[in-house]
């Protein structure tokens, strides 16, 4: 049973994440005791195909002098499947995964023979989600091997799709997204233009994180297309990481700078505002280095769970930090309309501001807690699903941003008329009152 709990534990995490690819994976596996190693998920259709071919398998601490390695091997099982394997291995109605009718054994090491190599074509009729685990049933035998896994699906002529059956459509959806973001380029470079002699630093700003998230998708588009052709990236993956890091932060950046008034209200930070700059832009760094470990190394690693717990934290840091600059800035402008009758105008200004940090909190719950449920509920061939519901809430945040603070003479936001002001003053004495 104690032996159970880490692999039950690492699979339960595991089935909790989809894969951001599922291309041709090359692992080495040193010197392994785990009972349990997941190495790849995927969406099979019913013409699924699985070429295992593992290299350099080698063994030490010996269990015995005639081990039965037919307890030692491969299989595919589904994520229903395995809490009922979990269940049987428990009440010790078997004693190795393996054995179990409810896993797709691939390969078995009692077939390995005198060699230490071995290369395998599996056929998949079943439709479903799989994951690709190794079972080693034999403590405390340990494992050293090379292993190359390529999952696909076949298609009309047998043409071969190495997305799963969930995410196939992601180049196209990726996509048409990166073009509404050219569209919107074009559109913000046209205000730009038009109402060049009101516009503010803080507008180039966001020009910049538009042409960022532009590059960003285009460059996932051909990164998932060339998956999707070929099983491997062709190093358009290299430049996905390097945009989606810039994107990353340069968004929070920019929340900061809006939530602080820099630009729209005045032209300089505070040093508790740079100092959340300064938290925020090097978390961001470590989320991306850890999302790309996470990507590049799979399930199978032994640090995988830690770099994924990391990886959570650390956003939810990076959302919580671009929160406090707003909250700052409507504390302030309360305290001052208090004690000057003038900063009533501010706090009318200000009302801009708490809509942003509403629409803030909103998609970053959306985006963070939505989208995963989404992906966790959905059916593995609907994953695609949760893309387009995290781009269509990135793509409204956007749009939302810049049309409350386009550049624009007489935006009522920041320009108030004398009956404006009494009626803030009026409201600020109101709200006096009912704190009292």
């Amino acid at each position: 049973m104690a032996k159970l709990l880490p692999s039950f534990f690492l699979l339960t995490l595991f089935a909790a994440f989809s894969l951001s690819s599922a291309e041709i994976r090359t692992s080495s596996v040193r010197s392994d005791w785990r009972p349990i190693i997941p190495f790849d998920e995927f969406g099979f259709t019913h013409k699924g195909r699985l070429e295992l071919n593992v290299f350099k398998i080698s063994f030490s601490q010996q269990p015995g002098p005639d081990p039965d390695l037919s307890r030692v091997g491969f299989f595919l099982c589904t994520r229903d499947s395995w809490i009922h394997v979990v269940q049987e291995l428990e009440d010790r109605e078997i004693g190795c995964a393996l054995k179990s009718d409810l896993v797709k054994r691939v390969y078995t090491f009692d077939q390995l023979k005198d060699s230490d190599n071995f290369s395998t074509v599996f056929h998949e009729s079943d439709a479903d989600q799989y994951t690709l685990l190794f079972a080693n049933c034999l403590q405390p035998l340990r494992v050293s091997m090379d292993v190359k896994s390529v999952m696909y699906n076949l298609e009309g002529n047998d043409r071969r799709d190495y997305l799963s059956a969930g995410k196939t459509i992601l180049p196209r959806i990726y996509f048409v997204f990166s073009l509404a973001y050219i569209v919107l380029v074009a559109l913000w470079i046209s205000v730009l233009y038009k109402k060049r002699l009101t516009v503010f630093r803080i507008h180039f700003f966001m020009l910049a994180v538009l042409v960022l998230k532009t590059l960003n998708l285009l460059c996932e588009a051909e990164d998932k297309s060339y998956i999707k052709r070929t099983g491997s990236a062709h190093g358009w993956d290299v430049l996905f990481y390097i945009f989606s890091f810039l994107k990353g932060v340069t968004l929070f950046t920019l929340i900061v700078l809006i939530g602080t008034g820099w630009s729209f209200l005045k032209p300089f930070l505070a040093d508790k505002e740079k100092k959340v700059l300064m938290i925020v832009i090097p978390l961001q760094v470590v989320a991306n280095i850890a999302q790309v470990v996470i990507d590049e190394t799979g399930p199978f690693g032994h640090d995988w769970v830690t770099w994924k717990q990391v990886f959570l934290l650390v956003d939810v840091v990076c959302c919580c930090a671009v929160l406090f600059p707003i909250v700052w800035s409507i504390k302030n402008l309360r305290e001052a309309a208090r004690t000057d009758g003038k900063a009533a105008v501010n706090l009318m200004k200000l009302t801009l501001f708490r809509q942003y940090y509403i629409v803030v909190i909103c998609y970053i719950y959306f985006t963070r807690v939505v989208v995963y449920a989404l992906e966790t509920i959905t059916s593995y061939r609907y994953l695609w699903t949760s893309v387009v519901a995290a781009e269509l809430a990135t793509l409204a945040f956007y749009v939302f941003t810049g049309y409350k603070f386009k550049p624009e003479a007489h935006n009522p936001y920041f320009v108030l008329d004398d009956e404006e002001e009494e009626a803030a003053a009026e409201q600020l004495k109101l709200e006096d009152e009912f704190e009292l």
